[in-house]
């Protein structure tokens, strides 16, 4: 049976490494065993921030709606809760940038929300 020589293989799976560590710093673009660690955990930290990132979003909306409500009079539980009553599916984001950018609409929402809360 023939032998198998895998020098080239593992030269272009370093390349490949090193290339992608190209712009870490120290040793960590310079060394093979530390970039490759390096490369390992910084794809695993993006593969996880996509998700946190998402999350963060979420959570920046919810404190922009927050904000603009308290300033009509009301906080962020109940006007999602007299929205919910009232039939309005608006998402967070859209509320957020209504808040922000068009406060005549996000008065208007915010009205509709204290009329379903009181009947």
């Amino acid at each position: 049976m023939a032998r198998i020589k895998r020098a080239v293989n593992s030269h272009k799976h370093r390349r490949k490494v090193m290339k992608l560590v190209k712009g870490f710093r120290a040793a960590r673009r310079r060394n093979y065993r530390v970039a490759n660690e390096a490369l390992l955990k910084s794809l695993a930290y993006a593969f996880r921030d996509r998700r946190v990132r998402k999350r963060d979003y979420r959570s920046l909306w919810i404190s922009r709606i927050n904000a603009a409500a308290r300033r009509e009079g009301m906080n962020y539980s109940r006007l999602v809760n007299g929205l919910k009553r009232g039939g309005v599916a608006v998402n967070r984001k859209m509320l957020a940038d209504l808040a922000v950018n068009d406060a005549a609409a996000f008065g208007k929402l915010l009205a509709l929300a204290k009329q379903h809360l009181s009947a």
